[in-house]
């Protein structure tokens, strides 16, 4: 059935499914959690929730959580949604645009798209023919075609764009996130990272906590590996929580804690008492968030069944339950860098890993729109990098980092906008150039956080996201 059929039943499902929520929202047992909160004292349940208290923005936040839709790898912006017709009428050439020293393979000078573009949308978006099902949300995007960033390096980049680093000594985003807004929920982590790997390029610096406290660091979770009875790593699913194993935690949460007292300060120590409690309300809450067999036919039938469409089913149901940040890495079985596969050939490589996301991004996106949730959840879509116009060989292209495309949705950004601009053969930023830092102080403004005063004292300095760097791009805001 097609993906257009699939969201005709899903719509026609959605009333139902809302209403069902709704009750077991008014019922006190969340959006499709157990809510283990009301089975904890009420002395008990506040002191549990300090760590993750909404301590509140700086001022007004137009988004309220978001959705990394993270590529790895380098997706090519001329091939997916930077339209450069320019790269036919010139191609094999070597404009002085495109031969830079600093730039690899340019030998070959430059290759054309080999997918097609279209016109989608009241914005008349050019998008390519590998992205149809996303495509068709273009007015609710918004672009930014001049993102640039430090180095053409994986581990880097990626350290960049998740960390504002280069070096894993640094929180990350998600970290910063949660630290500077605490989480909407005492039963769930404030911050998911999912990946159908067991170990993502940059591995857990994509979502630690390196020197803010441990209860802020992302909680990682292997879609592929993913079991009802074991969702995250040494959590269980006990058939229920007794009052003993309740008063066992308490015990050993004071123990902890008048040993603390003795010691009068230790961050391991803390986030070792704030993970215990965390653990002992996920057991229930966890599998049931996971499972997403609670969802009606056509909600699972408007996503599909790929690893990626699965990841983005979860971090809707993340966010409706209080997560504050959800990262879903999109690499594949045994390459965790998913889309470097464009060095060997482009055609084959971006087709079927866009094949493998397209209709998972637009059923999010659909999906939060018709729920209500899209205007104050922001999604973010984008790799390290990008890829070069010129050809690698006879069919790949190599790194680019000087031009490249990310994109935004709901959470108080324009839609059907695009920002800025790569040259005509889309290799470098030339038009209100982005750089890593500039977005990250977009997406604190976004979720209400003033990115020079959401700090951290740590060895004698105050760190901060954006480190001594960043703009905020307004021009992005609806």
């Amino acid at each position: 059935m097609k993906f257009q059929q699939h969201q005709k039943e899903y719509q026609n499902a959605m009333f139902r499914d809302i209403s069902r929520r709704e009750a077991l929202r008014k019922m006190g047992a969340g959006l499709g959690g157990i809510g283990l909160a009301s089975m904890l004292s009420e002395k008990n349940a506040g002191a549990a929730s300090s760590t993750f208290e909404s301590r509140g923005p700086h001022f007004a936040p137009k988004a309220k959580r978001i959705i990394q839709l993270f590529m790895p790898g380098g997706p090519s912006q001329v091939d997916t949604f930077d339209y450069k017709p320019m790269l036919a009428k010139h191609a094999g050439e070597r404009p002085g645009l495109v031969d830079r020293k600093s730039l690899r393979n340019t030998k070959m000078g430059l290759m054309p798209s080999p997918f097609g573009f279209k016109q989608y949308g009241q914005c008349g978006k050019w998008v390519s023919d590998i992205f149809p099902e996303t495509a068709q949300c273009v007015d609710d995007i918004c672009f930014v075609h001049s993102m640039h960033t430090d180095i053409p390096e994986h581990a880097g980049a990626i350290l960049m764009t998740n960390l504002g680093a280069l070096q894993p000594n640094r929180p990350s985003m998600g970290s910063w996130l949660v630290y500077g807004l605490g989480a909407e929920t005492n039963n769930l982590p404030g911050f998911v990272a999912m990946s159908p790997v067991a170990k993502p390029r940059g591995n857990v610096a994509n979502w630690g906590n390196s020197f803010l406290p441990g209860a802020y660091a992302g909680s990682y979770v292997n879609i592929r590996e993913m079991k009802s009875d074991a969702i995250l790593r040494d959590l269980g699913k006990p058939s229920s929580l007794s009052s003993e194993q309740r008063k066992q935690a308490d015990l050993l949460s004071q123990l902890n804690k008048m040993h603390l007292d003795r010691r009068q300060q230790d961050q391991q120590l803390e986030a070792a008492i704030a993970s215990m409690e965390m653990a002992f309300r996920m057991q229930m809450s966890v599998p049931e968030v996971f499972d997403i067999s609670k969802e009606s036919k056509a909600t699972r039938d408007l996503y599909g069944d790929s690893e990626f469409a699965k990841g983005c089913l979860i971090s809707r149901r993340l966010i409706e339950n209080g997560v504050r940040v959800v990262q879903i890495s999109h690499s594949i079985s045994g390459y965790d860098i998913a889309w470097d596969t464009g060095h060997e050939n482009i055609v084959n490589g971006h087709a079927e890993l866009a094949k493998a996301c397209d209709r998972g991004i637009a059923a999010l996106l659909k999906d939060l729109k018709c729920r209500g949730l899209l205007e104050d959840t922001l999604v973010l879509w984008g790799g390290e990098f990008g890829r070069a116009p010129t050809s690698e060989g006879a069919k790949g292209r190599d790194h680019d980092h000087y031009g490249y495309t990310v994109w935004m949705a709901g959470g108080g950004v324009k839609g059907g906008f695009s920002y800025g601009a790569t040259d005509e053969f889309g290799l470098s930023a030339v038009e209100n150039r982005v750089h890593v830092h500039d977005l990250h102080a977009t997406i604190l403004h976004l979720m209400g956080l003033d990115h020079e005063k959401l700090t951290y004292r740590y060895s004698g300095r105050d760190y901060r996201l954006t480190d001594v760097h960043g703009q905020v791009i307004k021009e992005l805001f609806a």
